[in-house]
């Protein structure tokens, strides 16, 4: 989702690589979860967030549609979003108050309070220091804070995603209603809708859908 800010407003003023200490720990968030209410539809998912859950839950994507995720329109582009309940909070947040699929959540949610900013094919991070209500008093490296294995094929799979999503925005505003619909049901059937084999890497599979295009 393209977010048009500054970001000199929103950050420590900071650009951080993977290797980098940021202070980010927070006593492991307990008896908050305000981060998890109010997100609206802004936690979208990219495909090997879902291939997580679906590993996670045992659930196909349809499934997951059916409960706990819900399609959205962002900058042209129709994704799956975190669906919010009744309560404008989390549908994985248990009775507790507590992430129920914390150790397989999507990116953003790993990602938070940071934030990434893209360019020349690539990305840095950055804090966000007005968004988390808890004190962060330790400094922790961001890969750690990440916490999703294969790193560094996981950080060239976030660019490539990224950057395949872009060119479909930036076309958005000048292609036919008919021929945004039919990009959209192509990215939807070919990197959420079919099936990913969760016995086996998600890269590779990735991969093969890309090179499919």
């Amino acid at each position: 989702m393209n977010r048009d800010i500054d970001i000199n407003e929103i950050s420590d003023g900071k650009l951080y690589d993977a290797g980098d200490m940021a202070k980010l720990g927070v006593d492991d968030c307990s008896g908050c979860h305000a981060c998890c209410c109010g997100m609206g539809e802004s936690i979208t998912l990219d495909p090997y967030d879902v291939f997580r859950l679906e590993k996670g839950l045992g659930k196909s994507f349809e499934e997951l549609l059916a409960l706990n995720l819900e399609l959205r329109v962002a900058d042209g582009i129709i994704l799956p979003c975190l669906k919010m309940n009744e309560t404008d909070s989390c549908t994985f947040l248990n009775e507790l108050g507590r992430c129920s699929i914390h150790q397989f959540r999507p990116g953003i949610c790993r990602l938070f309070p940071l934030g990434r900013i893209y360019e020349n094919g690539t990305h840095k991070y950055f804090l966000q220091v007005n968004e988390c209500h808890k004190e962060r008093q330790t400094k922790i490296k961001i890969k750690k804070w990440i916490d999703t294995p294969d790193f560094g094929k996981y950080e060239a799979y976030i660019d490539k995603w990224h950057f395949y999503l872009k060119t479909i925005t930036d076309r958005a505003a000048e292609i036919s209603t008919e021929e945004l619909k039919a990009i959209n049901m192509n990215l939807l059937q070919k990197f959420y809708l079919t099936p990913y084999d969760i016995s086996n890497e998600f890269y590779e599979q990735f991969e093969a859908r890309m090179n499919d295009l």
